[in-house]
Formats: structure tokens, C-alpha cells, sequence
């Protein structure tokens, strides 16, 4: 039973039941190789799919299990106990990409789209950011010229999560002039004419994620691919923020948990100077830190989920959740690692992944920075 029993109820618990076994049979005997060979099996998606994993938070007419923000936050925090967030973060690519067809798509897309990537038989991406524009959405290049039927798209994204094994690219392009009023949404089959992908992307972190860079040469994509209506795409991929910045503030806490786990252990076991670390004061003291900030965040971050939950805007609220959670796990990962000492700078040792995981987290999906401009403009300075 969850302590949390105001925030979870049984059906979540079962879910929750179902990620842990999942994870138990399917990633954890592997990650280790995974995350050194830089991939995973694509077969994965298709576990997940089957576990009903994929489904969860999509409509039950489309292949998902329903909306439920809990039961997505009791899936992920399981599966952050691979101990892999890039793992995590490609498995869960398609609640990037597939939210906006389900709210915008027409009926036709949704129902080619979005059942086979629930089964994990075809993988969805989202792809907004480019190279010459990092967090700046509104100065994209990407162009989707107009011709008859169809429009013409050129240009590049990068840091693309599952750019490289993607079936669908929910892509941001530009179909208007310059800001934010010229943006358009547009689902791009990776198989058509004109679209390729660079080598997998070298990252700090996140081995097991398939990240890549994505160019687009003239290709042909018809006007019924468009998600919503023709330069409103700005709003749509701001509405899908809402959700993603949750999720990775859960990631964050799920980081900073495992990583004070892993300081526990080893202070119960650890003998420097003839006694155990956790007999020492200043351990004991660094161990009461991290565990009340984590307590502190993840209340937080549930109570917006709650509130997300009961319809609530809270654009202000899930930035300050996700700032929150990254500072967090920043102050967590970086102590277990001192806690560790030398082990904790090892390949190895579990500590070490989640203090190069955790750095991605304060950046993706909105930086600390843009937060707190997002945060100032909702106090209304």
C-alpha cells in the first residue's frame, strides 16, 4: 500500500505493480549492457505495448487504458528504477508526440497514428528544437512551403528523443511569417522521400537514449498531415508543455530517490576510520538534507498533478514544480556522489549515472532559465 493514499488509489497501485515487474523482468538483468552499447532493443516498445505500459493516459477508443495523470506518474516513477532516465525518456517518447494529434489530429490520423504506437508496433517523436534555436520555438527555420495539396518541408531539428528509430515526427515548422503566429504542427512519416537522420547523438547522459538530428529536404507532405489549424501550432506545443514539464519533475524526484537509496546503503555498509559512514554526524546530517528536500519536492509535484488532474491551468505551477525537482536532484545526486567518495566517480556505481542523467533534466522540455521567465510573466510584474 502507498503512503501516498491520497494521491493514489488501487488501480494505480496495480499499475504501479505492473511497471515494477516490468522493469524487474524486462530492463533491469540488461540495462547495464544497454546503457554502455548506447541503445536498447526496438522489441522493448513492443513489451511495453503489450504490458499495456504505452496506453496508459491515451483514450480507451484509440487503444489506451484512459486519462489518468496518477497512473502515469506511478508507470514512470517505476521505470526511472531502471536506474536509466534515458531508457525512460525514449520509452515514453510517444507522450510527447502523440498528445497533440489525440487533442487536434483529425479522426483519420488518430486512428492510423496513434493505435499501433500504444501497441509499440511503430514509435512516435516530437520535433521542435534546432540548432540554430535551442528553447527560442517562435524562431524556428524549419519551412513548409505550400504547393496545391501538399507543402514542401526543409530544414533541420536536433536533440530529437527517438530521432532515430521514430516511425512519426510531430514536427514544429514554419508555415507563416516570422513569431510566434507563423508556426505550424505537421505529423512527417520517417519513410518519406527527402527525410534522414545523422549519427546518434554523444550525450553526457541519458547513454540509452536514442537522440538524433533530423533533416528535411523537400519533402513532400500533404495538407491532411497538418495537426490543428495552419499557423496556431505555437499554441498547441505550448498546451503540450504542461504535461511533459510534470513528467520530468517526477523524473527528477525518481533520480533523487534512487540516488539518496543508494547513499543509505552505502552508509549502513561503508567502514572508513573504524566505523560505519552513517554513525558519522556530517553523513547523517547530509542524509536528513537530501531526504527533506526530496519529501518536500515530491509532494509538490504530486499536488500539481492534482491539480492537473481536476482540469486546474497551471502553467506557473508545474514550472515552479519542475525547477523545484531539478534543484532537488541536483543537490541530491551531487551529495551522493560525495557521499560515495571515489566509488561514486566509477562507471560502476549507480550514483555516477544519476549525477550524468540528472543534468539533462533542469534543460529539457522548457531550461531552468525559461521556467523562471514563465514563472515572473504568471506573477504579472
Amino acid at each position: 500500500m502507498s503512503l501516498f493514499t491520497s494521491y493514489f488509489n488501487e488501480t494505480h497501485e496495480q499499475v504501479r505493480l505492473t511497471a515494477r515487474q516490468f522493469n524487474e523482468r524486462e530492463i533491469a538483468p540488461y540495462i547495464n549492457d544497454w546503457e554502455e552499447a548506447g541503445t536498447f532493443p526496438r522489441e522493448l516498445y513492443l513489451k511495453a505495448g503489450a504490458a499495456g505500459l504505452l496506453g496508459i493516459g491515451y483514450p480507451e477508443a484509440l487503444g489506451g487504458s484512459g486519462e489518468d495523470v496518477f497512473m502515469k506518474i506511478a508507470a514512470t516513477e517505476e521505470l526511472m528504477r531502471s536506474g536509466s532516465g534515458g531508457l525512460a525518456a525514449s520509452l515514453g517518447s510517444l507522450d510527447i508526440a502523440l498528445p497533440p494529434i489525440v487533442k487536434w489530429g483529425s479522426e483519420a490520423m488518430k486512428q492510423a497514428i496513434v493505435p499501433p504506437v500504444l501497441r509499440g508496433e511503430k514509435i512516435a517523436a516530437l520535433a521542435i528544437t534546432e540548432p540554430s534555436g535551442g528553447s527560442d520555438v517562435a524562431g524556428l527555420k524549419t519551412r513548409a512551403e505550400v504547393h496545391d495539396d501538399h507543402y514542401l518541408v526543409s530544414g533541420s531539428k536536433i536533440f530529437i528523443t527517438s530521432g532515430i528509430r521514430a516511425d512519426y515526427y510531430v514536427t514544429a515548422v514554419r508555415t507563416g511569417g516570422e513569431g510566434y503566429a507563423g508556426i505550424s504542427l505537421l505529423l512527417i512519416e520517417r519513410d518519406r522521400v527527402g527525410v534522414s537522420t545523422g549519427k546518434p547523438l554523444r550525450k553526457m547522459g541519458w547513454w540509452a537514449s536514442d537522440t538524433a538530428e533530423i533533416f528535411f529536404d523537400n519533402v513532400k507532405v500533404p495538407k491532411e498531415n497538418l495537426i490543428g489549424s495552419e499557423n496556431a501550432g505555437f499554441l498547441l506545443i505550448m498546451s503540450n508543455f504542461q504535461m511533459e514539464r510534470l513528467n520530468l519533475a517526477v523524473m527528477a524526484n525518481m533520480t533523487a530517490q534512487l540516488a539518496l537509496e543508494e547513499s543509505l546503503r552505502w552508509a549502513r555498509e561503508r567502514v572508513a576510520f573504524g566505523r560505519k559512514l552513517g554513525q558519522m554526524q556530517v553523513i547523517r546530517h547530509k542524509l536528513a538534507d537530501m531526504a527533506t528536500r526530496l519529501e518536500a519536492s515530491r509532494e509538490f509535484t504530486y499536488r500539481i498533478g492534482a491539480r492537473i488532474a481536476e482540469g486546474i491551468p497551471s502553467v506557473k505551477e508545474v514550472s515552479m514544480a519542475k525547477n523545484f525537482a531539478t534543484q532537488t536532484s541536483d543537490f541530491v545526486t551531487h551529495e551522493a556522489v560525495q557521499i560515495f567518495g571515489g566509488m561514486g566517480f566509477m562507471r560502476e556505481s549507480l550514483v555516477e549515472r544519476l549525477y550524468r542523467d540528472n543534468r539533462i533534466l533542469s534543460i529539457g522540455g522548457g531550461t531552468y532559465e525559461i521556467m523562471n521567465e514563465v514563472i515572473a510573466k504568471q506573477l504579472e510584474l
